[in-house]
C-alpha cells in the first residue's frame, strides 16, 4: 500500500474518496486480486495517535485534529442547543473514533430496504457480506462470520455494574439474549470491534493487510473539493493535498465514501443537488437532484446519570490501569464505555422495538466532552426510528467551509418522537428502580442535576432539553432507491451521471434499529462487488463490439 504524496496528473482505475468504514473496505476488496489500481483519498491523518487504540479513551479524540468537529444548528426542541457531532478524520474514519459497538440491528430493517432499493439489499442477500466482514470471537452462529476482516470480541474486563445492570433488566421484565441475531429482541452485553483489548478499526481490518499491494495508493491529508466531469461522466477528483490543489483521473469510476455529511456536501459542490440551492451559491448545476442532503436521520440519545459507590470507569486513568492495558490488554482502558444495551418498545403493541436502552458504568456527561465528576452510572434511551428528518446544506461554495447540519430532532408534526423518547426514559427509570440497581446506586442524580427532587416526567423532560445528544449514526442524505427521485440507484450509481457511485451510510434508505459501523463496512464490500461486476460487463460488451 503506497502512501506517496506526489502527482498532479495521476491516473487510476478507481478513485475512492474517504478511508472510513466503507471506503477502507471498498478499496481493500477492489485491490485484492491485483488487476486494478485504486487511489484512496483521506482528508485526515494516519491513525497513529495513542488514544485511537485505547478503547476507553475515544472521547479524548473529540474536538481534536482527528475529528471533523461538527456542530448542528440550534435545535428548538432541545432547548435551542447546538449538538456536537464528532466524525473521525483519519484512516478508519469514525470506526477509529467510535465506541466500537458491534450491533447489526434487525433483519426486518434490511428487508425494508429491499422494498425500496431492490431485493439485493434484503437481510438474506446481505448476510454473506456480514459474514465476510466479521471475525467473531467464539462464534457458533452460522449467520455470523468467523474468518472475516474485522475482529469482534467479547469485552475483556467489563465493570461489575454491567452484570448488575443485566440482572436489573430481567427484574424489570426484559430478556437477556445473544447479540446480533436476526431478531435481537432483548438485552445483551456489547460485542466490540477490538483485538486483544485494543480498538480494531476498518483501517486495521482492511488497510493494514493491504500494505504490500502496489495497486493500492493511500493519500492522507488529501481533502476532495470537487468531482471532475467530462460532460456528465465523472472522470476524476480535484483535491487539496497539504493545501496544494491536485487532480487525479479515474479511468473507470469515482466512489464517494465520505459519510452522511461529507458525501452530500461534495455532490453539491460538484453541481449535483437542488438546483435552486446550488444556483444561490453560484455553483453550475449539472444534475437537479433535490434529495441530495435531505432525508437525514440520526439516533438521538437522552440519559439519566445516577451516583454509585465505585468500580466505574471514573478511575480508568490511573497508572495501574495503563500498565494492565499495555501489558495484558486488560483492565478499565479496554472498556468501550457503553458496555450493555437492549431493544425495547415504547408501546407494548408495537411489532418491533422502537427504543434502545444503553448502559455505561461511568458518568457520560457534556456529550463526552466533560470528565466524569464522580463514580456514577449512565442509563440512556435512544430513539431508533425517528419520524423527524433533517438536512445537510451548503454554507457556501467554499469546499473548506463546514456544511450546515440540521437534524431537526423531535420536530415531527405529531410529536411522536418526543413521546417515544419520554417513554424510553420511563423504561430507564424502571430499570434503575429494579432491586439489583437499587442496591448499588444512591439517591442523587448527577444528570439532570437535582433530578432526585423532580417527578419522573420533569426529570425525563429536563434530560432531553439539557443533555440529549447524537449517538453518532447519521444516514440517508444520498438515499438509495429504485424510484427516480432517489439520489443513487440500487447499484449505488448516482442518478443523472455516469462513472460515479456512493458507498457509505448516506445511501441507507432508512435508519436501522442498530448501530451503523457494521453495515457501513458491508456497504463497502458490496460496492466492490458491484464495481467489479460492472467492469466485467463493460469488458464483455467492448469485446463484443470489437
Amino acid at each position: 500500500m503506497s502512501t506517496t504524496h506526489v502527482g498532479t496528473a495521476d491516473a487510476f482505475d478507481y478513485v475512492v474518496v474517504g478511508a472510513g468504514a466503507s471506503g477502507a473496505a471498498l478499496a481493500a476488496k477492489l485491490t485484492e486480486d491485483g488487476t486494478r489500481t485504486v487511489l484512496l483519498l483521506e482528508a485526515g491523518l494516519v491513525d497513529k495517535k495513542t488514544e485511537v487504540h485505547i478503547p476507553a479513551a475515544f472521547s479524548a479524540l473529540f474536538r481534536s485534529e482527528l475529528d471533523w468537529n461538527y456542530d448542528t444548528t440550534p435545535q428548538p426542541e432541545l432547548g435551542g442547543r447546538t449538538v456536537y457531532w464528532p466524525r473521525g478524520k483519519m484512516l478508519g474514519g469514525s470506526s477509529s473514533i467510535n465506541a466500537m459497538m458491534w450491533v447489526r440491528g434487525f433483519a426486518a430493517d434490511y428487508d425494508h430496504w429491499a422494498e425500496t432499493a431492490g431485493s439485493t439489499w434484503s437481510y438474506a442477500a446481505l448476510l454473506p457480506y456480514f459474514r465476510s466482514v466479521e471475525r467473531v470471537e467464539g462464534n457458533t452462529d452460522p449467520d455470523q462470520g468467523s474468518g472475516g476482516a474485522i475482529s469482534i470480541e467479547h469485552q475483556r474486563s467489563p465493570r461489575s455494574h454491567t452484570a448488575t445492570f443485566l440482572k436489573a433488566v430481567t427484574q424489570a421484565g426484559f430478556a437477556v439474549v445473544a447479540p446480533n441475531t436476526a431478531l435481537p429482541d432483548g438485552f445483551s452485553q456489547t460485542m466490540v470491534s477490538q483485538k486483544r483489548g485494543k480498538r480494531f478499526s476498518s483501517a486495521d481490518g482492511y488497510l493494514t493487510p493491504a500494505k504490500g499491494r502496489n495497486n493500492l495508493t493511500v493519500r492522507t491529508s488529501a481533502q476532495a473539493t470537487r468531482i471532475v466531469f467530462d460532460g456528465t461522466r465523472a472522470v476524476g477528483v480535484e483535491y487539496l493535498l497539504d493545501g496544494v490543489k491536485k487532480q487525479v483521473t479515474a479511468h473507470n469510476e469515482v466512489v464517494l465514501c465520505g459519510g452522511a455529511v461529507n458525501t452530500p456536501q461534495l455532490l453539491m459542490l460538484s453541481g449535483i443537488g437542488n438546483a435552486g440551492e446550488l444556483t444561490a451559491h453560484g455553483i453550475p448545476v449539472l444534475v437537479d437532484s433535490p434529495e441530495v442532503g435531505k432525508n437525514l436521520r440520526d439516533h438521538l440519545l437522552s440519559g439519566l446519570i445516577i451516583e454509585t459507590a465505585g468500580d466505574t470507569l471514573f478511575t480508568a486513568k490511573k497508572i495501574p490501569e495503563l500498565v494492565s492495558f499495555l501489558a495484558k490488554g486488560r483492565g478499565m482502558l479496554t472498556s468501550n464505555v457503553a458496555e450493555a444495551y437492549g431493544f425495547v418498545r415504547s408501546d407494548p403493541s408495537l411489532e418491533l422495538p422502537d427504543i434502545e436502552i444503553i448502559f455505561a458504568p461511568v458518568a457520560f456527561i457534556g456529550e463526552g466532552l466533560i470528565p466524569a465528576p464522580a463514580h456514577a452510572l449512565t442509563v440512556g434511551a435512544i430513539l431508533l426510528k425517528p419520524e423527524s428528518t433533517g438536512t445537510i446544506t451548503l454554507a457556501s461554495a467554499d469546499p473548506l467551509a463546514k456544511a450546515i447540519i440540521d437534524p431537526r430532532y423531535l420536530t415531527d408534526v405529531g410529536g411522536t418522537d418526543r413521546a417515544r423518547l419520554i417513554a424510553g426514559l420511563g423504561i430507564c427509570e424502571d430499570i434503575l428502580q429494579a432491586p439489583a440497581l437499587q442496591s448499588t446506586t444512591g439517591p442523587r442524580f448527577v444528570a439532570p442535576e437535582g433530578g432526585e427532587t423532580m417527578s419522573r416526567l420533569e426529570r425525563d423532560g429536563t434530560a432531553i432539553e439539557t443533555a440529549a445528544h447524537t449517538l453518532y449514526h447519521p444516514v440517508g442524505t444520498a438515499r438509495m432507491g429504485t424510484d427516480a427521485a432517489s439520489v443513487v440507484d440500487e447499484e449505488l450509481r448516482v442518478r443523472g451521471v455516469q462513472g460515479l457511485r456512493v458507498a457509505d451510510a448516506s445511501v441507507m434508505p432508512d435508519i436501522i434499529r442498530g448501530h451503523t459501523q457494521a453495515v457501513s463496512m458491508v456497504i463497502g464490500e458490496k460496492a466492490a462487488d458491484l464495481l467489479m461486476a460492472a467492469a466485467k460487463t463493460e469488458s464483455l460488451t467492448a469485446g463484443a463490439r470489437r
